[in-house]
């Protein structure tokens, strides 16, 4: 398990308003390893993980994209049934409470990556 920085964005919800946000990083050569969007009537929000938090940060302040920063725990599990449940029962015997999670998996993949982030950071890291 790895400690990662996760962007949290909110966007209109129109036709291309996340693919902007997509072609900032690609442009900055920052990578996405997850993401996760939501809509709520005319507005929304993405969360991202990137494979360089800095570059990232970078880029969408020089696009004028508003974001918030977070601490989150990125982690690869084996893509094979119930390793997700494994990895959230150890979670949850330790008292951590998820306030966000995301993962996925290209088909034919051997490794899921999983990204969530947490009350408590320190139960959290333990779990590992």
């Amino acid at each position: 398990m790895a400690k990662t920085k996760q962007f949290t964005i909110s966007v209109e919800n129109r036709p291309g308003a996340v693919a902007e946000i997509a072609r900032t990083l690609g442009d900055a050569k920052v990578n996405i390893l997850a993401l996760l969007g939501t809509a709520q009537g005319t507005g929304g929000s993405i969360e991202l993980a990137v494979d360089d938090a800095r570059r990232a940060r970078k880029a969408l302040d020089a696009a004028r994209i508003s974001f918030r920063e977070t601490t989150a725990e990125e982690c690869e599990l084996s893509n094979k049934p119930g390793a997700l449940a494994d990895c959230l029962d150890k979670l949850a015997a330790r008292g951590v409470n998820l306030n966000s999670i995301h993962a996925s998996v290209a088909k034919g993949g051997k490794k899921a990556v999983l990204v969530y982030t947490v009350e408590a950071e320190a139960k959290a890291t333990a779990a590992a």
